[in-house]
Formats: structure tokens, C-alpha cells, sequence
């Protein structure tokens, strides 16, 4: 698998989470408590593999997409963030369905981003074999990434 088709995997998989989160009831506490620590965990993974092998691969193989690079760990920021708030809330706090709402929101635009306006340029730029050895060096790296939202780089940066 190249590494933008896992990526936009990962993204599929979180999409799907938000939608069973958005079908969950306004009683159903436990469901959306469970939905929110997969999501914490697949973004936390994702955000970590993105940051430490892909975004450097692609700043090298197209220098241009250095503003959508640094872009993107800012959002990462913002999103690691509610991810580590998320973890400790109550689901039956009243900020809790706020908290998914928003942070749904900037994960739909953050991948809106990547997908349309720059992950083309890199898969041309790249090639195929440069992205399979990308793809098995990001699906390796998931086994050893950090489950804590707060163990990311850019969370501190």
C-alpha cells in the first residue's frame, strides 16, 4: 500500500467514526465514549506518522509544499490538544458533544486540505515505488507510535 492510500485510510476511518458518533443518541454516553477513545487513538497515531515520516518525505520531494507542511502541524497542534481534553471529559459533560463537534470540524477541513490540495502534488513528484517504501515505513511505524495525544511533537511546539 502507498503511503497517501494508507493515509487516506486513516482519514476513512476516522470519517467513519464521526459519523457513528454524530448517529449515537444524546443518552447514549457510553457509545460516544468509546467512539472518542478510538478516535483519540487513530488521530494520535496518524498525527505522530504523518509528522515524523510523511511530512518530511513530502517537504523533500516538493519543496513547494513547505506552507501546507508547517500548515498542517499547526493543526495538528490545535487537534492534539482537544484530543488530550477529550481523553479525561466526562461524556455527560455539557462540553463534551461541543468538544467532538469542533474538533470533527477541524479534522474534516485538515483532510479536506491535504487530500485535494496537496497530496496530488506529492504523489506526482514521489512516484509509486517512493510511496509503497513509504507506505510500509508509515503501516511499521503505527505498532511503536504513541497512544498519549500529548507525546506528539507538535503538541508542544
Amino acid at each position: 500500500m502507498d503511503a497517501i492510500v494508507l493515509l487516506k485510510d486513516d482519514h476513512n476511518t476516522v470519517e467513519r467514526l464521526f459519523k457513528d458518533f454524530e448517529k449515537a443518541g444524546d443518552r447514549a454516553h457510553k457509545t460516544k465514549r468509546d467512539i472518542a477513545d478510538e478516535v483519540i487513538e487513530e488521530l494520535t497515531v496518524h498525527t505522530w506518522i504523518e509528522e515524523k515520516i510523511f511530512y518530511p518525505a513530502a517537504r523533500a520531494a516538493v519543496p513547494q509544499t513547505k506552507d501546507h507542511v508547517l500548515e498542517s502541524v499547526e493543526e495538528h497542534h490545535v487537534v492534539l490538544w482537544m484530543l488530550s481534553e477529550l481523553t479525561g471529559l466526562d461524556p455527560k459533560d455539557e462540553r463534551f458533544d461541543a468538544k467532538m463537534t469542533v474538533l470533527m470540524e477541524n479534522v474534516r477541513h485538515h483532510v479536506e486540505e491535504e487530500e485535494q490540495e496537496w497530496f496530488p502534488q506529492v504523489r506526482s513528484a514521489m512516484g509509486r515505488n517512493r510511496l509503497v517504501e513509504l507506505g510500509e515505513e508509515l503501516a511499521a511505524a503505527k505498532s511503536t507510535a504513541p497512544r498519549d495525544p500529548l507525546k506528539v511533537p507538535s503538541a508542544h511546539e
